[in-house]
């Protein structure tokens, strides 16, 4: 069996939508957060609250840098369904199963390449 490029396609759009909303959702409350930790004169409540709302900007940059970098990678995955290269290994050049496609639509490489780069 192939993969079949317009349902990969279905896949990585649905996913992409997914996680535009997620970092549409972190932004938004970001900026309330910050709204919220501060008086009308854009002081700071308390000292304690500032470095809570610090770490949890910190974490919801992280997440977003994430959800990015997955933006890219799905993006990139699109790109290969039009060139035609979709489901190939950018290493060796064989198929990804389709197995490994179902579980990770926007992979770049088969299961034994990507355990050959996890190992160094």
């Amino acid at each position: 069996m192939s993969v079949d490029p317009a349902a990969a396609r279905d896949r990585l759009i649905a996913e992409r939508t997914r996680v535009m909303a997620e970092v549409q959702a972190w932004q938004d409350d970001l900026s309330h957060s910050i709204e919220d930790s501060m008086d009308e004169d854009g002081n700071v409540f308390h000292l304690a609250d500032s470095a809570t709302e610090t770490v949890d900007r910190e974490i919801e940059q992280s997440l977003e840098d994430n959800a990015e970098h997955l933006l890219a990678s799905i993006d990139a995955a699109l790109g290969r369904i039009e060139d035609g290269s979709y489901g190939r290994c950018e290493r060796c050049g064989e198929a990804i199963s389709e197995e490994r496609l179902e579980a990770l639509p926007y992979a770049t490489k088969c299961i034994e390449c990507k355990r050959l780069e996890e190992r160094g």
